[in-house]
């Protein structure tokens, strides 16, 4: 029996248990994980870890009455007090009405492969030499670059595995390896640090390491020297690494949770245009290799990909069944979250090419704070980036802040370039705002 199908079988008779006890339904997850990491500092190795981490955690019904419980001890005692626990807890709450599994003729059937294990044979020499590689390119690529915070490397070998009383047990495994590397460079007796990363399911999908080394050199260099802003309104253009933090604030809006207890500023916004008519975001939970890919969500509802925004307007909220119940709505198989989001470009626009549509504004490369209200949809956060004259980058621009409504901020996207971020589970290029307001001097 291989390390899944043991798994499997420690939730089968889990729910076997918890039925016994009297639970009208009951779920269950496994997690297990191991993973190295190392990180090197000034060519120095500074941590090599090794770790091996599970977990076990279950909700038993009574009805509409729920209790929950967890381990990390998966012996046959210690999950039958887990168990216990559990139902003893369910006694004891009072009744939810949207409270229960999902409903069994969502569970997925079709368990589609979607090529997410690639276990890497990485023994901890080759991740030091491959973590100095990467700082030392960092390091060698100027005299500037005078210090470092370090390079990681890390490789995790994931296993999941979801059951329910709906006779549904299924579960897959993963992995994911990064590279990364942080450093410091000094001009004029000022200082700036930046980095550069690289995230992928397969070691043959990351990027060099000393491509990450010389890109996290580049964007520490170009920081050096920066200067204020008077305060202002002007076109702005957030770089897709930090765009990525707004298709997160528009989900956090329509998610079920949010929409429910009436916490959104897109509260009865579906079938209501929200973006500008050329935008379209969907999610693709079943992206060969994706980052962000599974074949069902965290309450066994298979997935599929789906819009979100068609034409600028909502298509739909984002839910699990919980959520849904709430609303009066079916589960959106979004137990989990949103997996593999995904914006569109304006075909054929590089970001060099928004940056002469835009001409003259701002280009924001950091954002810092919270200052985002999810209820009004006010947003000002402390930011950083680069000041642009004639579709020109000419200057680092630093402590500023910028603001503006979500809402506003949403419906004013002028364009958005396909120069997409590919190292995370969300894929967005550069996107360009008409205006928003500048706080500096």
């Amino acid at each position: 029996m291989n390390e899944l199908e043991h798994f499997q079988q420690v939730i089968a008779d889990l729910l076997t248990t918890a039925k016994k006890q009297g639970a009208s339904a009951t779920a269950a997850v496994v997690n297990a994980s191991n993973s190295l990491a190392v990180d090197v500092r000034m060519g120095e190795v500074e941590t090599v870890e090794d770790t091996t981490d599970q977990g076990l955690s279950l909700t038993v019904y009574f009805g509409q009455k729920k209790g929950s419980a967890s381990t990390t001890d998966l012996s046959k005692n210690a999950i039958n007090e887990c168990i216990n626990a559990a139902c003893h807890i369910a006694k004891y709450t009072a009744e939810d009405p949207c409270a229960g599994l999902a409903d069994k003729e969502l569970m997925a059937t079709d368990i589609a492969d979607l090529d997410l294990n690639h276990p890497w044979d990485l023994s901890v020499d080759s991740a030091i030499e491959q973590a100095k590689e990467c700082e030392q390119a960092a390091l060698s690529y100027d005299p500037k670059i005078v210090n470092s915070d370090g390079a990681q490397m890390n490789n995790s070998n994931g296993l999941f595995v979801y059951g329910n009383s709906h006779d549904f047990i299924h579960g897959y495994k993963s992995t994911r390896q990064s590279l990364s590397c942080a450093v410091i460079a000094e001009d004029n007796g000022l200082m700036q640090r930046d980095y550069w990363y690289s995230s992928a399911r397969h070691h043959s999908d990351l990027l060099k390491p000393d491509f990450i080394g010389q890109k996290a050199a580049v964007r520490t260099l170009a920081r050096l020297n920066g200067r204020r802003l008077s305060s202002q309104t002007v076109p702005v253009i957030f770089q897709a690494d930090v765009a990525s933090s707004l298709l997160h604030h528009f989900t956090g809006a329509i998610k079920g949770g949010s929409i429910y207890r009436k916490s959104s500023f897109l509260l009865d916004m579906i079938d209501q245009p929200i973006f500008p008519s050329f935008i379209q975001i969907s999610e693709d939970p079943l992206k060969i290799r994706g980052l962000g890919s599974a074949p069902f969500d965290g309450e066994g509802v298979a997935t599929r990909p789906s819009p979100l925004i068609t034409d600028g307007i909502l298509q739909r909220y984002i839910l699990n069944s919980y959520t849904a119940r709430q609303l009066s709505m079916k589960t959106t198989a979004n137990a989990g979250g949103v997996r593999n989001l995904a914006i569109q470009p304006t075909a054929g626009l590089s970001r060099d090419a928004l940056l002469k549509q835009m001409g003259r504004g701002l280009l924001v490369t950091e954002l810092m704070g919270h200052g985002v209200n999810m209820v009004t949809g006010d947003y000002s956060r402390g930011a950083a980036g680069f000041w642009v004259e004639n579709g020109e980058i000419q200057y680092f621009v630093e402590e500023i802040t910028i603001a503006g409504n979500l809402k506003d901020m949403f419906q004013n996207i002028v364009a958005i370039a396909d120069d997409q971020e590919t190292q995370s589970s969300t894929l967005t290029g550069s996107w360009f705002i008409d205006h928003m307001a500048i706080a500096g001097e």
